[in-house]
């Protein structure tokens, strides 16, 4: 296992480990650090390999989760969003290809 796969995969733990609200503060901000540079990495491995639409949604995740500019949403939405952000970087370790030649 790479250290992409290694930190997507603890981005997706982070995240379901996210939801329950009992965590301080410090947590969702350290959370948004790890999601969105893990999605940067990703989006940038994908992009090199001609994978647009995982590019794109990884760079999606990266702008959502940015720690310099957060976005503010209800707790809901929130935990509804760390749990489909956690399947698509679970999800996202299997799909990258070498890039095309």
């Amino acid at each position: 296992m790479n250290y992409r796969s290694t930190l997507t995969i603890v981005a997706g733990i982070m995240l379901l480990i996210a939801v329950p609200p009992f965590w301080p503060y410090g947590y969702y901000m350290f959370l948004r650090w790890v999601v969105s540079v893990s999605a940067v990495i990703n989006a940038i491995f994908f992009y090199k390999s001609n994978q647009n639409g995982w590019a794109v949604s990884m760079t999606l995740v990266a702008l959502l989760f940015n720690p310099i500019a957060p976005v503010y949403l209800d707790k809901a939405l929130w935990i509804l969003l760390d749990i489909v952000v956690a399947i698509l970087m679970f999800v996202s370790t299997t799909k990258l290809r070498p890039k095309a030649v």
